[in-house]
């Protein structure tokens, strides 16, 4: 949701000397470095006993409560400063900068204290009685519509959004109206609403070009309208298809970054919004381009990506307070999505009890089908290596059976789901079906650069010629396929080709090409069992027998690997 633009509260003019000194005393206190926050709240306090006039009254509960809320950990008197401050107020005419920023600050503090059933009460009435204050008005709509969404609300939260948009449209701001309908897009993304995502997605992109103001807002809705549309590809395993949306954002974010920030105030009041700030639009750009990496098989893009973003949030931490020193608690989705990359963590190390330990426990986590379909897959992979799970086997591919039913919509998921069944068949001795399921797979990836699963796809059709004793066809798989894992990277695949390549050379008489297969064979080898022993010596590799309860606060480091780099293959 779009945060507000932050504004000096302006003072209004007082004949009463006293006050005003006591409030630059205040203001003095408040922004020295560092803030001098009790001296602070003295000043302010003084003013009170003095009875002063309702104005100056309710605007220093207001102060107060602002500055024990955001600087202090007294929730009990910033609370009862707001309250009066909303209550004053509400009583005192064209006063409604500091009646909104009230009720906006204490509904805030009731949803820090998990009183949510007292703050939307307030945010419906504050909203209610703005509508003759635009700014105020949308800022509210934004805030509610935060909390349902953080309540999972969705449908209450899309609904609010509307409203706004309409509001927006009404008092003449077709860029409030934008973020207030991206932002209902986004929530439509994470609700699967797909077909009514696609006709706003179009009106917004329209609303977005057509728009014209200050470049910076201009270019933060192309940002957000861009990521919006890379999401929906990527989360639809279009790999392929989203390089020209991918590429426009790219570009965007340079183009942002080279804007200075423009101090004018824009004449609607109810334009002065801001989605997010250019560091954080910056590091959400490399996340996305991380997960392209990710699904497209380049590993070392993803790093370096990965790298890219790790340093701006470092960045982020030393000029802004609230990202230090924050005790972070792990949530239900970190929980879920610990759980699933632990598992395949357990797979790249073969340790397969521990990773189908991992991939239930993700299951029993999730509701979510994309993600449920991706820990199927990978849960059923390893049953596929284990060779004696044939009854769970077979009910979970009965699950994600691509022919027919299949669950999600991800072009990705159900490439991967042939590719299962061709790998799960060719175990079998199946090889005719085991070669159709590969086809299908080789078709879909292709058509959308799933490199890997080319690459994999690829390798073992060529390992199905080759048991069939056509070399010849084997040969033209395998070669390609080693080409690309080369290209990707990806060691385990490289090693899985040379491995074919060796006995392919040496099975056709190609005594030099079989050496020279078996000497990559071999170096690969080394370094992926260096590269084992180093991920299984570490303590945090002891976390692959955490499943259930808090974390581990402690990692014992262990020795090396007790299995065989050979049943990778």
């Amino acid at each position: 949701i779009p945060r507000v633009v932050h504004f000096d509260v302006v003072i209004p003019q007082c004949n009463a000397s006293w006050y005003l000194a006591l409030l630059g005393l205040a203001e003095h206190f408040r922004t020295s470095s560092p803030p001098k926050v009790r001296l602070c709240v003295h000043c302010l306090q003084a003013v009170l006993p003095r009875k002063p006039p309702a104005r100056m009254e309710a605007r220093t509960h207001l102060q107060l409560g602002s500055v024990l809320y955001h600087h202090t950990r007294n929730g009990d008197q910033a609370r009862g400063h707001l309250e009066k401050a909303w209550l004053i107020s509400q009583q005192i005419p064209q006063f409604e900068d500091v009646k909104f920023e009230a009720a906006s600050l204490l509904s805030e503090l009731y949803c820090q204290e998990n009183s949510v059933d007292a703050a939307k009460p307030l945010l419906r009435k504050a909203i209610q009685i703005s509508q003759q204050t635009p700014y105020w008005h949308c800022r509210l709509l934004f805030q509610l519509a935060q909390l349902h969404t953080l309540e999972k609300d969705l449908v209450s939260a899309c609904d609010l959004l509307g409203v706004g948009a309409e509001y927006a449209r009404v008092v003449g701001s077709e860029y409030t109206r934008a973020l207030f309908l991206l932002s209902k897009g986004m929530l439509l993304l994470m609700e699967r609403k797909l077909q009514e995502v696609h006709p706003l997605l179009t009106l917004c992109g329209q609303i977005v070009e057509n728009w014209q103001g200050n470049p910076i807002q201009k270019e933060s809705l192309r940002v957000f309208f861009l990521v919006l549309q890379v999401t929906h590809y990527l989360d639809a395993g279009q790999v392929k298809s989203v390089k020209p949306c991918l590429k426009q954002l790219q570009q965007c974010i340079q183009t942002i970054s080279t804007l200075h920030d423009d101090e004018i105030l824009p004449s609607n009041p109810a334009d002065l919004f801001h989605w997010l700030p250019k560091e954080h639009m910056c590091v959400l750009v490399y996340l996305v381009t991380v997960m392209h990496s990710m699904q497209a098989g380049y590993l070392e893009k993803a790093q370096k990506y990965t790298d890219k973003a790790l340093m701006q949030l470092e960045k982020l931490k030393m000029l802004d307070c609230r990202f230090r020193g924050s005790n972070l608690r792990p949530s239900p989705l970190l929980s879920k999505m610990h759980f699933l990359l632990q598992g395949l963590y357990c797979i790249s190390v073969n340790c397969m009890d521990n990773a189908e330990a991992q991939f239930t426990t993700a299951l029993r986590l999730t509701t979510h089908q994309e993600l449920w379909a991706f820990i199927v897959t990978n849960l059923a992979s390893v049953y596929i290596r284990e060779g004696n799970r044939h009854q769970e086997l077979y009910s979970l591919l009965e699950r994600i059976n691509p022919d027919h039913n299949f669950p999600v919509s991800s072009h990705c998921l159900r490439a991967a789901a042939f590719y299962i069944r061709g790998l799960f068949s060719f175990f079998q001795g199946r090889y005719n079906e085991a070669k159709r399921f590969l086809r299908e797979t080789l078709k879909m990836s292709n058509a959308e650069d799933l490199n890997r699963l080319t690459a994999c796809s690829l390798v073992l059709l060529g390992h199905i010629f080759y048991v069939l004793g056509n070399h010849r066809e084997s040969n033209n798989m395998v070669v390609p396929a080693m080409q690309l894992a080369s290209k990707i990277p990806d060691m385990s695949v490289q090693l899985w080709s040379s491995a074919l390549l060796r006995d392919l050379n040496k099975a056709c008489g190609n005594a030099m090409d079989a050496h020279e297969a078996a000497q990559m064979h071999q170096n690969f080898s080394q370094q992926l069992l260096q590269d084992h022993i180093e991920a299984c010596s570490l303590p945090e590799h002891n976390l692959i027998t955490w499943t259930d309860g808090p974390p581990p606060v402690q990692f014992q480091a262990q020795n090396g690997p007790t299995t065989s780099l050979a049943s990778l293959l």
